[in-house]
């Protein structure tokens, strides 16, 4: 375990930029924390803090100068290696023969400053979807093997964070190439680092930063725990397709369709939801077409229709399909669950739709005991 000052933390970003990546970190924008290409240290959102709960997301200034002391950013990484929109082909028409136009191998090397326990779980959920089993995406592989994570420990949880119960933090344990945990006192302000690749090793030999006492990574652990102890907490994996599968039409589902907006916002800032459309696109002289690729949501009407209509034409229906989904049917086609706990679907609900708060209402509904019948008279 190595050791370094603000200082060093520009050092690795410089040492990272020398090496062709673009630097992709925390900043401020439009009055929220958001992932977006930085220069430098000065662009980190340093002595601010987030407060998020059900339909709240605020900025609040902290009483330190912590670079990395807010939760979570509004939007997770998956934009940057599943864009939102992204051209498939080209088509174009010589001489009245159509020529097709594949897209070109991805050049970005992007570099991630700050990905969470839970977001680092959430990348190797979405490398599942795309580079498991026998339909690969090339343009995810390629970005994906292109990337350099820089990870960072969580030191506190947001009131939206439930991590803990997913099994996904907030510790960083593994897909990182270096994880950091900052340490701030009214003395000092310096990083842990730590390797978790060769590439990491690699880049931490030429930075030459000193080795960490025994009593910095204690230090540094408690912090980690002190985050634990603020998570949130919901039922066991297992426990959530023993209840949701057997219930799926029980009467919480109108409930929460009575509130819900069908807006799909959880879906949009959700790190592991890869659903897509694709559309395609021609020039007005008609030589010139392309089809792309766009997010899509299972809250839209569009989404599930087929020759005749919507399938999932309540709203009811397509929460429940997101939700059983996102929480039981997962592990049937990837072996894991598609919710890591980062919270971000309660934060950016309009309406302040609680996962964890429905999932244990209809949990106590489902093992209350049956009221009691005052037998009549006769019997």
């Amino acid at each position: 375990m190595r050791i370094t000052d603000r200082t060093g933390l520009e050092r690795l970003f410089h040492a990272l930029r020398d090496d062709g990546y673009t630097l992709v970190g925390p900043t401020i924008r439009d009055q929220a924390v958001i992932y977006d290409e930085i220069e430098s240290i000065d662009d980190l959102p340093a002595g601010w803090t987030d407060h998020q709960d059900a339909g709240t997301y605020r900025l609040e200034r902290r009483n330190d100068d912590r670079l990395f002391g807010y939760t979570l950013a509004v939007q997770s990484w998956k934009r940057f290696l599943f864009p939102p929109a992204e051209r498939l082909f080209g088509v174009e028409r010589h001489d009245g023969n159509p020529q097709l136009i594949p897209e070109g191998p991805v050049d970005e090397r992007f570099a991630f400053i700050g990905v969470r326990a839970c977001e680092l779980h959430a990348i190797e959920i979405q490398d599942r979807v795309f580079l498991s089993g026998t339909s690969i995406d090339p343009q995810y592989k390629s970005r994906r093997e292109r990337a350099f994570i820089v990870a960072v420990h969580c030191a506190e949880a947001a009131d939206t964070c439930f991590c803990q119960s997913m099994g996904t933090g907030p510790m960083v344990n593994r897909g990182f190439d270096l994880a950091l945990t900052e340490l701030v006192d009214h003395n000092s302000h310096r990083f842990l680092v730590q390797a978790g690749s060769r590439s990491g090793e690699r880049v931490l030999d030429r930075l030459a930063f000193d080795q960490a006492d025994e009593d910095e990574v204690v230090r540094g652990e408690m912090q980690t725990a002190n985050a634990l102890s603020q998570s949130r907490h919901m039922p066991r994996t297992v426990e959530l397709r023993e209840l949701l599968q057997p219930n799926l039409e029980h009467r919480h589902w109108e409930s929460i369709a009575s509130r819900c907006l069908s807006c799909a916002n959880c879906t949009m800032v959700c790190p592991t939801c890869f659903c897509s459309t694709v559309e395609d696109t021609t020039d007005l002289t008609g030589d010139h077409a392309e089809r792309w690729r766009k997010w899509d949501s299972c809250f839209t009407l569009d989404f599930s229709h087929i020759a005749g209509g919507s399938i999932r034409q309540s709203t009811k229906s397509r929460y429940r399909q997101w939700l059983t989904h996102k929480l039981c049917n997962w592990h049937d086609q990837f072996g894991v669950s598609g919710c890591v706990g980062c919270g971000r679907c309660i934060t950016w609900c309009p309406v302040g739709i609680d996962l964890t708060a429905e999932i244990a209402a209809m949990q106590a509904d489902c093992h209350a005991p049956a009221p009691s019948q005052t037998p009549r008279e006769g019997e």
